[in-house]
């Protein structure tokens, strides 16, 4: 008897030696039967975009050596292209890793009472976390970025040193898709979540994640309002398509404004997941 609970005990430990192996060495393994598809996507384009890591550090020490060498008479010295490829690796492994973080859960996580929280409370705050508070940051990053790279696209922005790289709008674009590949592993981990208390249909998907629903239907609302209005009056510009009366405000209650873009954005929400809700099955999506 003795020698079976030594042997189960044995297993045990191996088992929980082989785990903590696996977190160390890959978070993206832990959990992996409880990802859905769109997480194991995440992992993958993380996977790779780790590979830029070793890449960073050998630029680095190539720098370093250069600089030293230069100071001395045996090289180039600084090359400003190669401090602008370290920024522009690092920036885009970075970015990319917020992404996996959300995933594998493998943030920084100042919440001391967490891990003491049953299963069911854990996935309600992480629902919480991820699609009121989270998601619609990530949402307005992308709104606020999009113009910025837009401008840097329309003025061919390039490095700061002539012998730097140019070309810099590739980077903030590439800042400005991150921020829609961060998003969208927030709602797979978000859906992720749900379905470990309830059955994810689209109308529950939708309700539950309701502050970036709401946004995220809001900015389709005012994009389209914009091109609309470019498209069917004499308005030329962004800035004159917002001057027209659908961005106005409306009063709602005496000395309450609000924004006709954004109750329009409310109604449409409300009507999709009634909608949804209307159509509902027995069946996840």
């Amino acid at each position: 008897m003795s020698q079976i609970s030594h042997s189960e005990l044995s297993e045990e430990v191996e088992g929980q030696g082989a785990a903590a192996a696996v977190a160390i060495s890959d978070p993206g393994e832990v959990g992996r039967e409880q990802h859905n598809s769109g997480d194991r996507f995440i992992v993958k384009v993380s996977n790779v975009f780790a590979w830029l890591f070793p890449i960073l550090m050998i630029a680095i020490c190539l720098q370093v050596f250069l600089r030293n060498g230069g100071r001395m008479g045996i090289g180039p010295g600084n090359l400003a292209w190669l401090d602008d490829l370290q920024w522009w690796i690092y920036g885009a492994a970075v970015l990319i890793g917020v992404a996996y973080a959300v995933t594998t859960n493998s943030h920084v996580r100042v919440d001391i009472f967490y891990d003491n929280y049953k299963s069911e409370k854990q996935r309600k705050i992480d629902i919480f976390a991820l699609t009121w508070l989270f998601l619609p940051f990530l949402i307005m990053c992308w709104d606020v970025t999009l113009d910025y790279a837009l401008s840097s696209v329309r003025a061919g922005e390039g490095s700061d040193s002539p012998n730097g790289l140019h070309r810099l709008y590739l980077l903030k674009i590439f800042m400005n898709l991150s921020f829609i590949f961060m998003a969208a592993a927030t709602w797979f981990a978000y859906v992720r979540a749900l379905s470990q208390i309830t059955t994810p249909l689209w109308w529950k998907k939708l309700l539950f994640a309701f502050p970036s629903t709401w946004f995220a239907i809001q900015l389709a609302v005012w994009y389209v309002g914009v091109g609309l209005t470019i498209a069917f009056t004499e308005a030329s510009t962004t800035r004159e398509a917002t001057r027209t009366w659908f961005y106005d405000e409306i009063e709602l209650l005496p000395g309450q404004d609000a924004k006709i873009t954004v109750m329009v954005a409310l109604v449409l929400t409300l009507a999709l997941i009634g909608l949804l809700y209307a159509r509902r099955d027995r069946s996840a999506d």
